[in-house]
């Protein structure tokens, strides 16, 4: 078990990983250095053109990045798919097949999660009936779950554990990005009570304010992150907590290393 994993909160311990997002286009094998060195568990792996890792690459490279990734003893925490599964401007077998793409990637790779958005807005109807038809498939990938963030028009815990409560399927879970239900205005409490049953893992990023999303240091900014830790902890939460640093969208955001420094000290409850 790494340093930071090591830590333990409360009696519980959790995993550490980030998201490649802040460190975009950077080859795989200097990512994995930084994990590392910095004693982290897990990558979520943003996949997209241009990135090491995407639904593009052929069985010879899938082989690779899963060796490169054993190798240095880092997990696939997930695959951070693009996918909105309310996208009006896609069919329901696009979106299924693209979805299933991604969760192929995540089983060649060892990833636990392929990460989607909602998209929309609508009912909920078109995300309940693409993930009902993806989940009907996932018995070929056993220990690959798709996991639906906190984001667009399922934005709350809320929103997200109505969707996930009618799909009620176990590959079927939930991302718990700390910062869009905030900014949705739902209390951090409620967000994490309404995504119990479902939860896969958690994000926790840091904005300059409300209206500004701008990424700024851990600690600096106002997204509540020490009542997201206080709750997990009073919830025993045992699961992966990975820092998405969002330089990729916002070039004027501090450099990742200051970020991953800033989430060791929210890891450990210093922040």
């Amino acid at each position: 078990m790494t340093l930071l994993s090591s830590c333990t909160l409360a009696g519980v311990a959790w995993r550490a990983a980030f998201s490649t997002l802040g460190c975009a286009g950077v080859p795989l094998d200097d990512v994995a250095r930084t994990a590392v060195d910095g004693g982290w568990d897990g990558l979520e792996l943003r996949a997209a053109p241009g990135e090491p890792v995407h639904v593009g690459l052929t069985s010879a490279e899938r082989a690779g990045v899963r060796r490169l990734l054993t190798d240095a003893n880092l997990a696939a925490l997930a695959i951070a798919s693009y996918v909105e599964v309310d996208d009006a401007g896609a069919t329901d077998e696009e979106v299924v097949e693209s979805t299933l793409a991604h969760v192929e990637l995540a089983g060649d790779l060892g990833a636990s999660f392929v990460r989607v958005f909602p998209g929309g807005p609508s009912d909920d109807s078109a995300a309940v009936r693409r993930l009902t038809e993806i989940a009907s498939r996932l018995d070929d990938h056993p220990g690959v779950a798709v996991a639906l963030e906190t984001h667009d028009s399922c934005a709350s815990g809320r929103d997200v554990a109505r969707v996930l409560a009618h799909v009620d399927h176990p590959q079927v879970r939930a991302v718990w990005d700390v910062q869009h239900p905030w900014r949705a205005g739902e209390r951090v409490a409620d967000t994490l009570r309404a995504l119990v049953p479902f939860i896969g893992y958690v994000q926790i990023t840091e904005a300059c304010s409300i209206d500004d999303p701008t990424p700024c240091l851990l600690g600096t900014g106002v997204v509540p992150l020490r009542e997201a830790y206080d709750e997990l902890v009073r919830a025993g939460y045992d699961g992966w907590v990975s820092l998405e640093w969002a330089s990729y969208w916002y070039p004027d955001a501090p450099p990742l290393a200051h970020a991953l420094d800033g989430a060791r000290r929210w890891l450990s409850g210093t922040l």
